[in-house]
């Protein structure tokens, strides 16, 4: 968001409402980018929002709000008189800079998967803290937060609510993944890897020891940092943590020849039959709501419909084979969504913050 003026700053904390500086680690990222967004569109009650990374970035132009700010380096006397800092970047960078800003005061809120197995570090996600009606409490000094994977998020989401309609057997499901998930390397990579085939040179694999473009993917080459088998690990970890007492799922990840936005495949065996319209019907009503839009029947969810958006996408159609059995197709903006859920557990830990003053 904007940083606010200090007239305007002045008549907030008149009006009692609490100001707090904002430091994001990875401002040049795709996840940096749609933090400084989201932070705006909602209306974060930020005074001040620093944009920090490494040293490739330093002197970058970047927009927060109406104003441009420069990037600057992400160094530790940088988180002094910080009350949030968003990780969004690198997991090298997290791992080498979150105690300083935590020993400085900062809350940490990680989108790089560095700090789940900190100690005192927990796992969340704002949108099934509501389904389940189980908000963390405010601590007095909350250890690192750590923003669950956007697939899982989407998954337990499902899942909780097809279970407010009926129990449900079992979950399978396919998480198609996008490029960005790897940040710009990876869909430069994917983008280059495209072109060059089309004109018949060879491929770029830095990111993926692979070829992407025009394929799927169940696991990279034996030279690439990244592997298809600790996302899948992650995110059945995730769901799990969020949806303890959830139906089990089955899962497989895919790379995906896409630059934007997770698809998913779920097949839902249910205890009762969803073989007529009525039952179909009854279900999507059961998953729509709040994050959750059920697509018209012309209208199918795509990573293209799905850009952009704060919302699971989802159609549903029963299992011709199967009377016990549905089909989910969902798509989710994977930047958007991971973004929202950040915000909205830094929102969450405002109550832990003390109350100061605006010089």
């Amino acid at each position: 968001m904007t940083p606010l003026s200090k007239s305007a700053s002045l008549q907030a904390d008149v009006r009692g409402i609490s100001l707090y500086r904002v430091a994001i680690v990875g401002a040049a990222s795709l996840m940096g980018k749609e933090l400084a967004e989201v932070l705006r569109d909602r209306n974060f009650p930020s005074v001040d929002i620093k944009l920090l990374d490494d040293d490739d970035s330093l002197g970058q132009l970047e927009a927060v709000g109406d104003e441009m700010s420069f990037i600057q380096s992400a160094r530790a006397e940088q988180f002094e008189r910080v009350d949030f800092t968003f990780f969004a970047s690198d997991p090298r960078i997290t791992r080498a800079q979150w105690k300083a800003a935590l020993d400085l005061g900062n809350t940490i809120v990680d989108l790089t998967d560095a700090l789940e197995d900190v100690p005192g570090a927990s796992v969340r996600s704002p949108w099934i803290e509501r389904q389940t009606g189980q908000p963390v409490p405010p601590q007095l000094q909350p250890g690192p937060v750590v923003v669950a994977h956007p697939a899982a998020t989407a998954l337990a989401l499902l899942a909780l609510r097809a279970q407010t309609f009926a129990p449900v057997e079992r979950m399978v499901a396919t998480v198609l993944e996008p490029a960005s998930e790897y940040g710009q390397k990876g869909m430069d990579e994917l983008h280059e890897q495209t072109i060059n085939l089309l004109s018949f040179q060879d491929l770029p694999k830095k990111v993926f020891d692979a070829q992407v473009a025009f394929n799927l993917l169940s696991r990279f080459g034996a030279g690439s940092s990244r592997s298809i088998d600790a996302v899948s690990e992650r995110i059945r970890k995730h769901y799990a943590q969020l949806t303890p007492e959830a139906v089990k799922l089955s899962l497989m990840t895919l790379q995906a020849p896409v630059f934007h936005g997770h698809a998913f495949s779920v097949h839902l065996d249910m205890q009762k039959a969803v073989d007529t319209p009525g039952a179909i019907n009854d279900l999507a009503q059961a998953l729509a709501g709040q994050h959750v839009t059920i697509a018209d029947a012309d209208a199918m969810p795509s990573n293209v419909s799905a850009a952009g958006q704060g919302d699971i996408l989802v159609s549903v159609e029963r299992d011709p084979n199967h009377p016990n059995g549905v089909w989910l197709w969902a798509t989710i903006d994977n930047l958007r969504v991971s973004a929202l859920n950040a915000v909205e557990c830094a929102e969450t830990l405002t109550a832990s913050r003390p109350r100061g003053q605006i010089q």
